[in-house]
């Protein structure tokens, strides 16, 4: 499944988990050797919510928060009679998510509302200082980066172009950063109208993918934040676009596309499991 193209393999355990998580999502998400992704996401049971949901990068480190991903969850429950319900709560290790599941013509979800929760400057990204349109160095000359917490890392730097940014190069140096604790999610954006926004996403473990759900909700935020757009914004990114609406508190609320590509089984190479 993929929101916007940001692919991740679903995989649904309601009674048991696989013990090698990470490993299999290295294995799977190559490209051209296995199904290719930007990683997988488990589907469990959860005693606190309707469901809970796990990621894990292409690289095998495991995600807190997935804006993408979590809408998709809501179109695999839904769509395949796991639940009725067009209101859901999903747990996350950023917390409980609530979901608004909007259904098209055929009675499949086509789109979702996610309550993204409050962005925040501080939190688990920078422990001990806040960091608003700073100044970083990096080998291609100083920029300016504000940090934002969106239950996952981020740094959002607003740039003339993404397009002639060196978003691989620099993406991969901010990440690894050492002023992240446990490295971060990298947007270059920038601000067309006061409502729009063009975005390119270096994502922490994966690399660039075609979208990031809280990497759009980190830039909208930041946006307002630093006076450059004002609540609802249109985040433009190479998978399509999000609307982000965020309230005077912080509160985030993100609406986009998932979408069904395929399904299938797996048979692991030179094991005999699947």
């Amino acid at each position: 499944m993929h929101g916007l193209g940001n692919d991740y393999i679903y995989i649904y355990c309601p009674a048991e988990t696989p013990s090698d998580i990470a490993d299999l999502s290295r294995e799977m998400s190559l490209q051209h050797f296995a199904v290719g992704s930007d990683g997988i996401i488990l589907i469990l049971p959860s005693e606190k919510a309707d469901f809970m949901m796990r990621i894990f990068n292409a690289d095998g480190s495991e995600a807190r928060m997935c804006g993408n991903g979590i809408r998709c969850v809501g179109k695999y429950v839904r769509d395949r009679g796991l639940t009725d319900k067009t209101s859901l709560d999903i747990d996350t290790l950023s917390g409980i998510k609530h979901l608004e599941l909007h259904l098209g013509d055929d009675g499949k979800v086509d789109t979702v509302s996610v309550d993204m929760g409050r962005a925040a400057t501080v939190a688990d990204v920078l422990p001990s200082e806040e960091m608003i349109d700073a100044e970083i160095a990096t080998s291609k000359g100083p920029l300016r980066l504000t940090a934002v917490s969106m239950g996952n890392p981020h740094g959002v730097v607003f740039v003339d172009s993404p397009d002639t940014t060196d978003v691989h190069g620099l993406g991969r140096e901010l990440e690894m950063n050492p002023v992240w604790p446990e490295r971060a999610n990298i947007e270059f954006a920038v601000v067309t109208s006061p409502h729009d926004i063009t975005m390119r996403v270096w994502e922490r473990g994966s690399g660039e993918t075609m979208a990031c759900g809280t990497g759009a909700c980190a830039t909208a935020f930041a946006a307002i934040l630093t006076g450059r757009c004002s609540s609802p914004v249109t985040v433009r990114l190479l998978g399509g676009s999000l609307d982000i609406a965020v309230g005077s508190s912080g509160e985030v609320t993100m609406t986009g596309p998932a979408t069904t590509v395929f399904e299938g089984r797996y048979f692991r190479p030179d094991k005999r499991t699947r």
